[in-house]
């Protein structure tokens, strides 16, 4: 059985031949485990392709995450220079904006005079009228991760999908091979909006105006089906909706109910009619949502943060949800991220193993990304051990 079939049949709640294993990596993680520089990850489809499959080979993982979209080919062009400091490399465009790329970290993009992008003003935006976007560097920074230049502006955000952006997808299918898993991400209708206007203006404006706020994310729920529309139709063995702020203590189990399930809901049914596999990335507390996240229509709930980083404990959530959805994840990656021997990893993803696969429908992971200053010799012992205690 291959990476691709039995990544397949644990989300479809059966048993393959053994536990897939399939980790998410920090970007970071990729910076400093590939040899290439953070700015050509970033910003170059073929950069980020080939570190992709580098460490998806390294690990023997069943599945790679394409978690950001394709990039201009020539986007590169417009850099005046780059200068590289003890902290990482500085990107000076020439329009003058800055991004900075940290040695381990997600870039980040300024201003000509190094203040954070603008965001949308909540009281005077029109939900009608969110053409706008285009005229917004922090939105645009935020969901396509490419900061506005000259000539370079995405016209109509909520609808089109440049070309480019599925370039990253062919040439990780290309250079993995037809074995390997392969899934692409959106960010849900929500994280949408918390970008839109920044996470402390988000809050003020849903709590002002709740009508508006819906109005505002019936509008963006539209980027977020288009984008999953668009991988579905390319090919995608699976879409998994980005939903990080979905959790507690961000957001409570009533404000996930009215400002997140609906819209979920919607994108998940469009991918689903498709004929295509969709699952949720939630980080923090979500004990006490699993069954909204069920019914939001997904059919996985990836990251479950162990206590203390959240509340889900593995046994407790396949008690619950187990039998209607695919669980990944779990791991403690500040576990992971401290352990100093292998027996120490072992032991901790042992432990989760054997909790999640009776039955079938479990995919070995950390809870969230990997730290990434995690050794690559820890994520190495993974397969090796699904392969020795994780067989049907």
């Amino acid at each position: 059985m291959n990476s691709r079939e039995r990544i397949a049949l644990a989300m479809r709640l059966q048993q393959p031949d053994r536990v897939p294993v399939m980790c998410q990596l920090a970007l970071g993680h990729y910076f400093l485990n590939t040899g290439f520089k953070p700015h050509e990850i970033w910003f170059s489809s073929v950069a980020f392709a080939d570190a992709l499959v580098t460490l998806q080979r390294r690990y023997r993982f069943d599945g790679i995450l394409v978690n950001i979209p394709g990039r201009p080919p020539d986007v590169l062009d417009e850099v005046e220079r780059i200068e590289t400091t003890p902290d990482g490399e500085r990107l000076i465009w020439r329009n003058g904006e800055i991004t900075f790329c940290p040695w381990d970290d997600n870039p980040y993009h300024m201003t000509p005079d190094e203040q954070p992008p603008p965001r949308a003003d909540f009281a005077t935006i029109a939900p009608d009228r969110l053409e706008v976007l285009d005229e917004l560097t922090g939105y645009t920074w935020g969901v396509y991760h490419i900061p506005r230049l000259a000539g370079k502006a995405i016209r109509g955000p909520l609808t089109d999908i440049p070309a480019y952006f599925l370039r990253t997808l062919d040439l990780v299918r290309q250079k993995a091979g037809e074995d390997v898993s392969v899934h692409g991400e959106v960010f849900s209708p929500f994280t949408h909006f918390v970008e839109l206007f920044g996470y402390e203006n988000a809050l003020l404006g849903l709590l002002a105006n709740p009508g508006k706020t819906h109005a505002i994310l019936d509008r963006l729920t539209e980027a977020c089906v288009t984008w999953a529309v668009a991988q579905a139709k390319h090919g995608v063995d699976a879409v998994l909706i980005s939903s990080a702020f979905a959790g507690a203590p961000f957001l409570s189990r009533s404000m996930y109910e009215e400002l997140v399930l609906p819209y979920e809901r919607r994108v998940a049914d469009t991918v689903k009619a498709l004929g295509v596999p969709i699952y949720t990335h939630t980080c923090g507390r979500i004990g006490d949502r699993l069954d909204l996240l069920v019914a939001t229509g997904t059919g996985g709930i990836d990251t479950m943060d162990p206590p203390p980083l959240g509340n889900t404990e593995l046994a407790a959530a396949k008690a619950l949800v187990g039998s209607r959805v695919f669980l990944k994840g779990n791991m403690d990656s500040i576990v992971l991220l401290r352990a100093k021997t292998r027996e120490q990893v072992i032991a901790h993803a042992e432990d989760r193993i054997r909790t999640g696969m009776p039955g079938g429908g479990y995919i070995l992971s950390t809870a969230c990304s990997v730290a990434p200053r995690v050794e690559p010799w820890k994520l190495e012992l993974l397969v090796p051990l699904a392969e020795e205690i994780g067989r049907y």
